[in-house]
């Protein structure tokens, strides 16, 4: 009998499998090279949403950022009567106050004789929020320190018309002083309400600080809430020190009135009492 044949299948040729198998190489490293670009992409999506959402404020924490910081903030004391701790009597420093001096040098010799406003030191602070969103819960007036009032020197402004309105005012001479309004003085402004501000978003506050009973130093504490945290801030004269205010004294060592010359000039106690009317009101004239 014949015996049947069977047909051998070819042994492939090495050189085919190596094609193979390069091929599978080539079309694995594709896979891969597209779904290496699928999850980068989405990383950057997730990545660039955390960036936009979150992002900012998590770094700001870290990074010890204030949720809230101070734009501005400055003592108007250009036409507001003004009391000096101690008497000008270094001849450099009357010269200064006496002469047409520039702001900034008549500023220096005010501030080394410790200068305050009368019985009311109006400020303007401007708040800018650096979170997505925050809210301050509260602005206080912080007594540092109290003194006799200031008698060095008097300072009187002749008067100019109506003064500025004024929003909030706080009363240094009470034993917990807030803020409130004109309009309801009795109830401290912020416990009815608060400020939101978004990221970059400013508001502006006029505040009036009153003090009659002494020379005081003070600052402003600021309570802010941002998201799920309190946080406070602290907020200082432009020169970084504390913001003074104080009441009116019996005598004063030396009376001034500004000079349309510019500078100031001396006057006698009789003539500060005709310009000043809280002198008159405080029966010290």
């Amino acid at each position: 009998m014949a015996k049947t044949r069977q047909k051998r299948r070819p042994r492939p040729r090495p050189g085919s499998l190596r094609e193979e198998e390069g091929s599978w190489k080539g079309v694995r490293a594709w896979l891969a090279g597209i779904l290496s670009a699928v999850i980068v992409a989405a990383a950057g999506v997730v990545v660039t949403a955390w960036l936009n959402a979150d992002g900012p404020d998590t770094l700001d924490r870290v990074t010890g950022e204030p949720p809230v910081k101070v734009g501005h903030v400055a003592v108007d004391h250009a036409a507001q009567d003004l009391a000096l701790r101690t008497p000008v009597q270094d001849p450099a420093d009357r010269a200064v106050l006496l002469g047409s001096a520039g702001a900034s040098r008549r500023d220096a010799v005010l501030a080394r004789h410790e200068w305050a406003p009368l019985e009311a030191a109006e400020l303007t602070v401007v708040l800018v929020g650096n979170r997505s969103s925050v809210r301050i819960v509260d602005i206080q007036p912080r007594v540092l320190g109290r003194a006799p009032v200031s008698d060095g020197a008097l300072l009187v402004h002749t008067p100019a018309g109506e003064a500025d309105a004024i929003e909030l005012a706080a009363d240094l001479d009470q034993p917990a002083p807030r803020f409130a309004t004109s309009g309801d003085p009795d109830t401290p402004y912020f416990r009815k309400k608060q400020i939101d501000l978004k990221r970059d978003e400013r508001v502006t506050l006029s505040m009036a600080v009153t003090g009659t009973a002494a020379c005081y130093t003070f600052d402003l504490l600021v309570t802010v809430l941002a998201g799920d945290r309190t946080e406070q801030l602290t907020i200082t004269g432009p020169d970084r020190t504390p913001f003074r205010v104080t009441g009116t004294s019996a005598t004063y060592q030396g009376y001034y009135t500004y000079s349309q010359m510019g500078g100031w000039q001396p006057i006698p106690r009789s003539q500060a009492c005709a310009i000043e009317p809280k002198l008159a009101e405080a029966g010290k004239c």
